[in-house]
């Protein structure tokens, strides 16, 4: 009996150590409840003690965590519907805070933190055109709405360290699509327009030139060709005047029979002349 008793003893002294001991890893924190009742919070790393049966310790993560939502539908200042996907980076910052307002369930708190984001999102983005949305400065959207956020994720526990705004897209079930697509096509119709303008202008100046080149170079031609048929009428000029020197009746006669070939090649003219013109002193008979 001596040994059972012991025995029990000792069992029951294990369990009461075991149940009075707790481990908090890196990056944990815990909070500690007497009878529910939250006695303890900001336990950091290490082996802690608590009353055995009468405490309890509950342990979270305090590291950062990344909080996705669905993507929320805004309408910008012009009342043009956008569609904006988001996830925010936080931690939870007061372990008893977190503990009353969420009963210790990260789930909740993710659904209650939701709305307080997308509410300090929508004040931004209502106050901002489509234009200035899609491609303004995301960064500065998020930067102004990050401290009211964490004002209302203060009341949970939480601290929002980033947001980040993943995507903007147009929903396709709305007319800002077709209305983006109409201005895109108005702005390339308008660029077309007047590439089509500079270069018909750059067409026209270049026929232009190529005219004038064209009358230049035919001036030119010309006078080249004056110059060259004047030189070759000297040039055949003073070789029939040196020919016509050397021996005067053969010249006279092939002067006279080029005259005849001229005058009658057609084979039907008619000259009429008298019998001692010189005109026909080459078509006499001496016999």
């Amino acid at each position: 009996m001596r040994v059972s008793a012991w025995i029990a003893t000792a069992v029951t002294a294990l369990l009461l150590l075991l149940g009075s001991v707790y481990t908090v890893k890196e990056g944990e924190g815990a909070i500690v409840l007497n009878l529910g009742r939250v006695v303890r919070t900001d336990s950091g790393p290490g082996l802690h003690f608590k009353w055995p049966l009468v405490e309890s310790a509950l342990i979270y993560d305090r590291r950062l965590k990344v909080i996705s939502t669905d993507p929320e539908r805004y309408l910008t200042s012009e009342r043009k519907d956008v569609s904006v996907d988001f996830f925010a980076i936080g931690r939870i910052e007061d372990l008893r805070a977190f503990y009353l307002a969420t009963g210790g369930s990260e789930e909740t708190a993710e659904a209650r933190l939701a709305p307080i984001i997308k509410d300090s999102l929508r004040n931004e983005i209502n106050s901002r055109t489509l234009s200035q949305v899609v491609s303004g400065d995301r960064a500065l959207i998020v930067n102004k709405q990050l401290a009211a956020i964490n004002k209302g994720a203060a009341t949970l526990g939480v601290r929002i360290v980033d947001l980040r705004i993943k995507q903007i897209d147009l929903p396709t079930d709305s007319k800002v699509i077709a209305d983006v697509y109409s201005r895109m096509r108005a702005q390339r119709q308008q660029v077309a327009s007047r590439l089509r303008a500079e270069g018909k202008e750059k067409a026209a100046q270049i026929r232009a030139n190529a005219d004038r080149d064209k009358v230049v170079i035919v001036a030119d031609a010309e006078r080249d060709a004056q110059k060259l048929r004047g030189e070759g009428d000297a040039e055949a000029a003073r070789i029939y005047g040196t020919a016509a020197s050397r021996d005067p009746a053969f010249y006279a006669f092939q002067r006279s029979l080029e005259a005849y070939s001229q005058s009658f090649a057609d084979g039907g003219t008619t000259i009429v002349l008298d019998k001692d013109d010189p005109f026909l002193q080459y078509m006499k008979s001496d016999r």
